[in-house]
């Protein structure tokens, strides 16, 4: 994921000064500074040991004394004082009530009467202690263990003021923090802010490319037979295409394309891809004998240097879910802008992405309707977090309700990354009397330019399928439909400026929107 450079507030950041400095020293230093209001009058002192001398002293009330009389813990405690700042007690009823049932065995005690209040942060335990050796008639006697409670308390104090010095660390370092992102925020600038592939740092995109990194992906990809089938026949159906040319595969994974390239003539195939599944892609390689054709690179396209200066043709499975999940085309663009020849192509060279309307009541039952009533439990509120998630599926094609509407044309040659996030209303022309649940979109291949033998695929709900399947957009309420009649839209696709693989899709259809991601 990309990180966050605050680039939307980089205007209005206000600049360190002097006393900004001062605040900081100053919370460092009052930290330090503490009143305390007595519970029996309204006098403040300076500290809580002062605070209890005062008590004994001037109100004949013993706290300590208390806290062992009643062996009083951490919340009786609380308790205890909490009572005596609400009732206002006299010295007098509170040793008399000291003598029965304590009058502040009740919850209603554990909640502060000041906030941060002084008396309530100490240590019950050297409370007891003290009374201990106040109320002791042989104290002299017991020398040792006087001596061990004060080593112990020592220890205590050792211990808070080594926690005391990892907080004012732990302080400064936020502060330098802060003073970091303040100064850095105006200048600092990264993918959240543009959404480029190009700008992602390899950290920040480790996690996609270590996902292709995995066998079983490619596993996939290479037994899926509508994709990998296309690619090899047109190659090998148009060879002069091909013949002697040089050749860029992105993303080449476990090197088919190239391979396909190389045996349909090509002089050189460079093979680029920063997943560590091009390891397997040059033992592949030396195995069938083509490691003279193809040079393999591991590394990002924007990355790396070619070891030639211009390509002839530029050739990748590029495609994600809903055509433009991943955004890997971005990468090839980046590519065809920064190596292809004047002259050269682009494979697929055209694309694209279809919507029609679904009417499948029964599995949006399954789906929404669901949530109304699980086990006897009303979830309604799940609706909001399942209907924004796109599904990603096989759609029966009898679900379909409506003739499909091209929204979106691209040209690999031509188009450029700004144009991959757009917005455009559509019409869908329903063939069916029955209520609308949901809206898919698919996408068609197809490999033209300079080809004699074109070839073309398709991902739409009636044709072969693919691992790419169809992505379902769910609407919350269905809509009653007429044969014949248009179901009018609007459509906005860009990318997730946090995850710019990602895909955030708005979809208005008569006059319902819905925001939904895909990722």
């Amino acid at each position: 994921m990309a990180a966050y450079t605050g680039d939307d507030v980089c205007d209005d950041v206000p600049e360190l000064s002097d006393s900004d400095e001062e605040q900081w020293q100053s919370m460092e230093e009052g930290s330090e500074l503490i009143t305390v209001l007595c519970v029996l009058c309204d006098r403040t002192l300076t500290s809580v040991s002062e605070t209890l001398q005062h008590c004994k002293a001037d109100h004949g009330v013993d706290i300590p004394e208390l806290v062992q009389k009643h062996r009083l813990d951490d919340y009786s405690y609380i308790q205890m004082i909490n009572y005596i700042r609400t009732s206002k007690c006299s010295a007098e009823s509170l040793l008399l009530a000291s003598n029965g049932p304590v009058p502040w065995n009740s919850d209603e005690y554990m909640k502060p009467v000041l906030p941060d209040d002084p008396l309530l942060q100490i240590d019950v335990e050297e409370l007891s202690e003290a009374a201990s050796v106040t109320l002791s008639p042989s104290a002299g006697d017991r020398v040792p263990a006087l001596l061990q409670r004060a080593s112990q308390a020592e220890d205590r104090a050792q211990r808070a003021e080594e926690a005391l010095a990892r907080a004012m660390e732990d302080l400064h370092k936020l502060k330098l923090l802060a003073q970091g992102l303040v100064l850095n925020a105006g200048t600092s600038r990264g993918p959240s802010c543009s959404g480029a592939i190009a700008e992602l740092r390899e950290d920040e995109d480790e996690a996609y490319f270590s996902s292709y990194g995995h066998y079983s992906i490619h596993e996939e990809m290479l037994k899926d037979k509508v994709r990998t089938e296309s690619y090899r026949d047109f190659m090998y159906r148009n060879m002069d295409v091909f013949k002697d040319k040089v050749v860029l595969d992105v993303g080449c994974g476990t090197g088919i394309l190239s391979m396909f390239a190389a045996k349909a003539g090509a002089r050189k195939v460079i093979a680029v891809d920063q997943s560590d599944i091009i390891y397997q892609a040059m033992d592949i390689v030396r195995s069938n004998k083509l490691e003279d054709t193809i040079t393999l690179i591991k590394g990002r396209i924007e990355e790396i240097d070619l070891p030639v200066e211009k390509v002839d043709i530029i050739i990748s499975e590029w495609m994600g879910y809903f055509l433009l999940f991943e955004s890997m085309l971005d990468s090839v663009l980046y590519a065809r802008d920064r190596y292809l020849a004047e002259d050269g192509l682009v494979f697929p060279d055209r694309c694209n992405i279809s919507l029609a309307a679904v009417g499948d009541t029964e599995k949006h039952s399954n789906r929404i309707a669901f949530w109304d009533d699980v086990y006897g439990f009303k979830m309604m509120c799940m609706k909001k977090a399942v209907i924004p998630e796109a599904v990603v599926e096989v759609l029966k094609p009898e679900t379909v309700i409506s003739e499909p509407a091209v929204i979106k044309a691209i040209d690999c040659g031509t188009v450029t990354v700004s144009e991959l996030d757009f917005t455009v209303g559509f019409s869908l022309k329903i063939t069916a009397s029955t209520f609308c649940t949901a809206i898919v979109g698919y996408f068609d291949i197809f490999f033209d330019k300079s080809c004699g033998n074109k070839v073309m695929f398709s991902t739409a709900p009636d044709c072969t399928k693919t691992h790419w399947k169809q992505t379902v957009f769910l609407l919350e309420s269905p809509i009653p439909t007429k044969t014949g009649e248009e179901l009018p839209g609007q459509i906005t696709v860009h990318k997730n400026r946090k995850d710019p693989r990602a895909l955030l899709i708005t979809l208005e259809v008569a006059g319902r929107k819905q925001t939904y991601s895909v990722q």
